[in-house]
């Protein structure tokens, strides 16, 4: 219990970075038609407190789906309706129908940006404590140190904060969902992740581990006795959970219909905008969003993902372990990142959660991919006016990990967790001893690059031919280095022959 005060210190100092960075501009602002996401979550509480239940979905006169229309699922829309009614006790003005479209006013940015933090602070910020306090075999200023570095990540602090979403809610319940799997709380980890699915449907990056740890959990104690009662309660509690969030959408079938269509909307075609994963790479030279039929694009996106993720799967299936669930976490996250249909660059803060929880485990590569993470969203960041809070939020971040985890002192090959894929490997070549200095040079390689290119789109203009030259130069470096990340990652999965060990705990 000692080191329960300098949480608290650690959630003081994460809270004062949030609410700092809270006070810089955010997506959109004042920049009418569309504005930005800012006004995309005033919108929905505008709509959800405005319209009856049976209209949040569908296009009308009140209600103009092509002016952020409300594409998250049910608890996303009941989260907006609660904030509406908070609103409209302060303010009526803020959520009144079409007259508060592109409201702004120092008060309302105040009210909004204390909705996020609230969120923060009830659901993702008690499951970074938790799981933090809960490591074993580590010490408490190891604990306290990885509480710090989660709570400092900057990519999330910038996107919930700055260009401004409400994803620590969805990432929240995705946790607690993996502290109650990793307990043996199956059912309540169950409902967890089910919260987060029904939060933000992006979460289905993370539904495949879930389901194959469960599973394996299940074969274990045996599909004939207690592992087929488990199957049944877990199927009852995921079942139930969507029930309750879906049940005011199910009284008409076309009503459910057109939820789904809202949460896919394939239309919008194999990415949007400039993301760091392989299609929006390819694309600068194959144009393969423009000349292959939307269908064609669907197949190939879904066989990609599907094979990039199916041995860590399978493994994780057929050998269920924490430490087993949480890698395969970041590598099925990743595959879809870099593989599915219709990514954002903000869904790699679905890749960047479970990175955090292998912190400990990993510091150096986890610390690596988490600031290529933060990189990546380096276009979106600079059309939000968020460069001063990016670089000192990075900078906070690397000061914290380099003091608690140095990351240079942590590459041998048992640190990185590549000592039996070395063996493996000196069988045919036994003069491979050099991988740790192969990791730090791509390390040293990858960061020079980021700075680089970094102070290249803020110094310099593009030539007129080329206006896009640094955001697709920044997604392809970014998905270059996410392509070894998979690589890396499924190496540590298939060669990890220890995971078997200690299920009942959070290694």
């Amino acid at each position: 219990m000692e080191s329960w005060p300098w949480m608290a210190v650690v959630v003081l100092l994460g809270l004062t970075v949030r609410w700092t960075v809270s006070l810089s501009s955010y997506s959109g602002a004042g920049k009418p038609p569309m504005f930005g996401d800012y006004e995309a979550q005033r919108h929905w509480q505008e709509i959800t407190l405005n319209l009856p239940v049976k209209q949040w979905y569908f296009n009308s006169s009140d209600n103009n789906l092509l002016y952020w229309g409300l594409d998250y699922p049910p608890l996303t829309a009941y989260h907006s309706l609660l904030c509406a009614y908070v609103a409209k006790f302060i303010n009526p003005d803020w959520v009144a129908l079409h007259t508060s479209r592109g409201y702004e006013s120092q008060a309302h940015k105040l009210f909004m940006r204390a909705t996020v933090l609230a969120a923060d602070l009830l659901i993702y910020v008690p499951a970074v404590l938790l799981y933090c306090y809960s490591l074993k075999e580590i010490s408490p200023k190891r604990k306290i140190a990885s509480a710090l570095c989660i709570l400092l990540y900057p990519g999330l602090i910038l996107i919930d904060y700055g260009h401004f979403q409400y994803n620590s809610v969805s990432l929240g319940f995705a946790l607690w969902g993996v502290l109650g799997v990793s307990w043996d709380w199956d059912l309540l980890g169950s409902l967890a992740f089910c919260l987060a699915l029904n939060y933000k449907q992006m979460e289905l990056y993370h539904s495949l581990p879930f389901f194959c740890f469960l599973l394996g959990k299940c074969f274990k104690k045996g599909l004939k006795g207690k592992g087929f009662a488990l199957f049944i309660r877990i199927a009852c509690t995921v079942l139930a959970s969507f029930l309750l969030c879906w049940l005011p959408f199910l009284t008409e079938r076309e009503h459910a219909l057109q939820v789904v269509r809202r949460l896919f909307p394939v239309d919008r075609g194999l990415f949007e905008d400039k993301v760091a994963n392989i299609w929006c790479s390819l694309n600068v030279f194959l144009k393969i969003k423009d000349t292959l039929p939307r269908h064609i694009q669907i197949a190939i996106s879904f066989c990609f993902t599907l094979l990039s993720l199916l041995p860590a799967c399978i493994k994780l299936t057929v050998r269920p372990s924490s430490k087993g669930f949480r890698f395969t976490l970041v590598s099925c996250a990743l595959s879809f990142f870099l593989f599915s249909f219709q990514v954002h660059e903000k869904s790699i803060l679905l890749v960047s959660l479970p990175v955090c929880l292998v912190l400990t485990e990993i510091p150096f590569m986890s610390t690596w991919f988490l600031l290529v993470s933060t990189f990546s969203m380096l276009p979106l960041l600079l059309k939000d006016e968020l460069l001063l809070p990016s670089v000192v939020t990075v900078m906070a971040f690397v000061i914290a990990c380099g003091t608690f985890f140095p990351m240079l002192e942590n590459t041998s090959e048992e640190q990185l967790q590549l000592k039996s894929f070395a063996v493996s490997v000196r069988r045919h070549l036994p003069g491979f001893t050099f991988l740790p200095r192969i990791m730090q040079c791509l390390f040293l390689s990858s960061v020079i690059t980021m700075v680089l290119l970094t102070i290249l789109s803020v110094t310099l203009d593009p030539p007129q031919k080329l206006p896009d030259l640094f955001p697709v130069l920044i997604c392809f470096v970014s998905c270059v280095n996410f392509v070894f990340f998979l690589v890396y990652f499924n190496i540590v999965i298939m060669w990890d022959s220890k995971n078997g060990r200690n299920r009942k705990k959070i290694e």
